[in-house]
């Protein structure tokens, strides 16, 4: 009897920004303090990409050269490429596509998921769908945001936040128990009014007056964001660990979206999960939405350990947040 296909990760890598914003560059450009900034949200640097018609393809391209280099996986290997970004390059084409040209990926197909800043953990239960129905053998996945390009740096409420960066996983069949496990996705679209973009979409496009009433930033009401966000997350996560029968000391990572390091620990106080095996990079990257879950692991690649459990935990706008139990597939190298 055959076994059972499942979507494992096989390789991770990170391309970030050089530019670093501080919290006391932050301090010459708005109504803040450093204090202020820690202590609401954790963070203390990020990266933004600067230059000229530089997108969010510019960040993912780096991301996808370095997986392929690291991995020693040749391009014409990659079945397909999906992009999970908020900050699209443009409306069309898709940014995978751009990504797909820069990365010297040839005619791979590619599609791009907004799902905020649940984009990651929706992107990966879907390609893992690709390769569990046998459709294809490896998907590169990119989580990829220049927030940088939609942030009002005079809105302290927002600009403290976010944070540019990207990180690509590579996917594999794998039929030794290794990979994605179970996942628990949710929606609840009522949050559109606490978490937005007001205009540049059909319903609003552009016009002379959007932009100069600044509504092509980031809106958001910070308190019932985070209300909603801690509950949604440890919600979710409680309940896939219920119901596959895993307790705390069963996790040996929880890996959660970055955006504010209080949701974080609300989140693995209700799993049981102690600090020592909280993933954590908001302090030099902030929010970088939909790059927050794969940078993570990226960061702390050499620390995981094959059959290792993973929770992948994420809240955003939408509101969309989820959770995905994975077995890590590979020992560090």
């Amino acid at each position: 009897m055959s076994q059972k296909i499942q979507a494992a990760i096989t390789g991770v890598h990170g391309y970030l920004p050089d530019f670093v914003l501080t919290n006391q560059l932050l301090e010459q450009m708005v109504d803040t303090n450093d204090e202020w900034i820690r202590s609401r949200t954790g963070i203390l640097e990020r990266r933004i990409l600067k230059g000229k018609d530089k997108g969010t393809s510019d960040l993912a391209a780096p991301a996808v050269k370095g997986l392929l280099e690291k991995t020693n996986t040749h391009p014409d290997e990659i079945d397909l490429i999906v992009v999970a970004t908020t900050t699209p390059d443009m409306k069309f084409p898709a940014t995978a596509n751009i990504t797909a040209r820069k990365a010297g990926l040839g005619l791979t197909p590619g599609f791009d998921i907004n799902a905020a800043c649940s984009g990651f953990l929706f992107s990966l239960n879907t390609c893992a769908k690709f390769i569990e129905s046998g459709t294809y053998k490896k998907v590169i996945l990119v989580g990829a945001d220049k927030m940088s390009s939609i942030i009002d740096y005079s809105d302290r409420s927002t600009c403290i936040i976010f944070g540019d960066g990207a990180a690509a996983v590579l996917l594999e069949a794998n039929e030794e128990g290794y990979g994605l496990q179970d996942s628990i996705m949710k929606s609840d679209g009522s949050g559109e009014e606490f978490l937005h973009l007001k205009a540049g979409g059909s319903r609003k496009p552009a016009t002379h007056e959007t932009i100069d009433a600044g509504e092509h930033y980031v809106f958001q009401d910070g308190q019932p964001v985070f209300k909603a966000a801690v509950k949604g997350m440890a919600d979710v996560s409680g309940a896939i660990m219920k119901r596959n029968n895993l307790e705390g000391d069963d996790i040996a990572w929880l890996v959660p979206h970055q955006a504010n390091k209080r949701i974080i620990d609300a989140t693995a106080r209700f799993m049981g999960v102690d600090d020592q095996r909280v993933m954590l990079n908001i302090e030099r990257y902030g929010n970088t939405t939909s790059g927050t879950i794969p940078l993570c692991l990226w960061d702390y690649e050499k620390q995981l350990k094959k059959g290792d459990n993973l929770i992948l935990a994420a809240f955003g706008g939408g509101f969309t947040w989820g959770a995905t139990w994975l077995k890590w597939a590979y020992d560090p190298s």
